[in-house]
């Protein structure tokens, strides 16, 4: 052998051997808990930034949090991006997820900062949007329907089989909704309430943003969901319109979380303070994302729902983020709603 051709395969040998450490070294294992749209443009904009190579997968919070769960003896998730953060909450009380201080906490909104603080500073603040729902106005100009401007006017026989929501099970976006009722009603009176609006209910879907995504195909008449979604389908060009309830409404901080054990930790710790940046937060309405960003420094985009328009409630995140809270509130939602569910 010459020792050119001797050359040529230790360089062959070298360049694989730094392809095969990057590639050990270079990976990162997310879930995305937002719109799948939301979920692409991070994953696209953090490769094309970033020598590591992004394994998604696009599951609801509550899909999420079991998932987490199921494989806390032998993680295959490094980091948890988006969804509601109640679910974000209880995988920090059952140390599900680790603590970190990033360098950019400083930089968040207060909403955002307490979040993690409240936790451990094993989650964090990463967007925030209220409660609310989205009807489709094409539908309810040609039934003759009364525009619903309050939980209350929900429950009006005429909307028979014309909602949808999530089920609070798998969604974060129904759980927030849940425990939003319970807190603005009481929790017998909430439970009262959901059970009159089973019969105007036509589907308890799995994901949080699905029963606007029918209002706006003309599937249904109404979707419970997120203000910002109710919005993004609008922004698309659908005849929706977002509505915030007269008697007060929850809203979500949609958190980020590291999970404990992770296999590839700089690189989530990577991903965590890129995904704080102004620069990536101003960017999502790109996306269609329409959340109130928690960098203070980020771009809000215009169409945003703003918590100053809107009567928020003082939503405890503490106490509904509990395990032993959100065990019971869903036991009894299987219960006496889901049970009876259409």
């Amino acid at each position: 052998m010459s020792m050119k051709t001797i050359s040529v395969a230790l360089l062959a040998s070298a360049a694989a051997f730094t392809v095969s450490a990057a590639h050990a070294e270079g990976d990162l294992n997310v879930i995305c808990s937002a719109d799948v749209v939301i979920c692409e443009q991070l994953e696209t904009e953090f490769e094309a930034n970033h020598d590591i190579q992004v394994n998604m997968v696009r599951l609801s919070s509550g899909e999420s949090y079991a998932k987490i769960r199921a494989e806390s003896r032998n993680p295959k998730t490094d980091i948890w991006w988006g969804g509601t953060g109640d679910p974000h909450l209880q995988a920090a009380s059952e140390n599900l997820t680790q603590e970190y201080k990033s360098p950019k906490l400083g930089d968040l909104h207060e909403w955002a900062q307490k979040q993690a603080e409240s936790s451990g500073y094993k989650t964090v603040g990463v967007y925030a949007g209220a409660l609310g729902w989205g009807y489709n106005t094409d539908i309810f100009k040609d039934k003759g329907y009364k525009e619903p401007l309050c939980w209350a006017d929900l429950l009006n026989d005429e909307l028979k089989a014309e909602i949808q929501v999530a089920n609070p099970n798998s969604s974060g976006t129904a759980y927030t909704a849940l425990a939003s009722l319970v807190q603005i009603m009481g929790e017998d009176e909430a439970f009262e309430y959901l059970k009159n609006l089973n019969a105007n209910v036509s589907q308890y879907t799995k994901s949080g943003s699905a029963p606007v995504k029918a209002a706006a195909r003309g599937e249904s008449g109404l979707g419970i969901v997120f203000m910002h979604d109710a919005i993004a389908q609008a922004a698309s060009g659908f005849p929706i319109k977002a509505i915030a309830p007269c008697e007060g409404t929850g809203y979500e901080i949609g958190s980020m979380s590291i999970v404990k054990g992770s296999r590839n930790l700089e690189n989530a710790k990577i991903w965590y303070d890129w995904a704080l940046s102004p620069e990536v937060q101003s960017r999502m309405k790109e996306a269609k994302s329409f959340q109130l960003p928690s960098n203070k420094s980020a771009e809000v985009p215009p169409e945003a729902p703003k918590f100053e328009d809107i009567k928020l409630i003082d939503y405890d995140f503490k106490t509904y983020g509990d395990p032993a809270t959100r065990k019971s509130l869903l036991e009894r939602w299987d219960k006496e709603i889901g049970a009876i569910a259409n």
